[in-house]
């Protein structure tokens, strides 16, 4: 599967759930759906590239700055919580990741980043983007085994980051990351 390919299955995903692709916060998202009904339209095969994409995709966003950018919004933010954050940013989209993977404090145009802000409803992140893909697996071939292997075999032959890439900061340290990223800041800090 190319990257074209896979940007447009999340982007045709993202046009089904229409003016509630940017927010995984309700309860009744319809986002996961939308990406599960276009990947049951795949071969199991194409499913597993898919998912070696999305692997990829989060490992380019396994950066400090973004993780710093992302404790700033989500008031503090461990490793379970920045794979979450780093899956939902897939799913808002190539524009707004490709932006904040090069420019994090780009996030601070979101408008959910403002509600979350403003403390009110509001999420960026996405628990398991592994789920709907899972799902579709699963309805396509009635078992997930396979995918399994798959990725296990398209994963022997990457070099997966171990750590983050960029230089760290302390999150906590109000100036430096006023510096670093002024309009986050500008919101979470003031």
């Amino acid at each position: 599967m190319e990257g074209e390919v896979w940007w447009e299955l999340i982007e045709s995903a993202r046009a089904a759930a229409g003016d509630r692709a940017d927010d995984r916060d309700p309860p009744d998202d319809p986002l996961p759906a939308a990406l599960t009904d276009r990947l049951t339209a795949l071969e199991p095969r194409e499913i597993a590239a898919f998912t070696l994409w999305t692997i990829d995709r989060t490992d380019c966003a396994y950066r400090y700055p973004l993780w710093n950018a992302a404790y700033l919004i989500e008031g503090g933010c461990g490793d379970d919580g920045f794979m979450d954050f780093r899956d939902g940013l897939i799913l808002l989209g190539r524009k707004t990741f490709g932006e904040a993977v090069r420019e994090p404090d780009s996030l601070a145009e979101l408008e959910v980043v403002g509600r979350m802000a403003r403390e009110e409803s509001g999420w960026i992140g996405y628990q398991a983007l592994n789920a709907p893909i899972r799902e579709a697996y699963l309805r396509l071939t009635g078992e997930t085994r396979t995918l399994e292997a798959a990725l296990e075999s398209g994963l022997a032959t990457t070099t997966r980051p171990r750590r983050p890439f960029g230089e760290n900061w302390d999150p906590e340290n109000p100036e430096e990351t006023r510096r670093r990223l002024p309009r986050l800041s500008a919101l979470f800090l003031a």
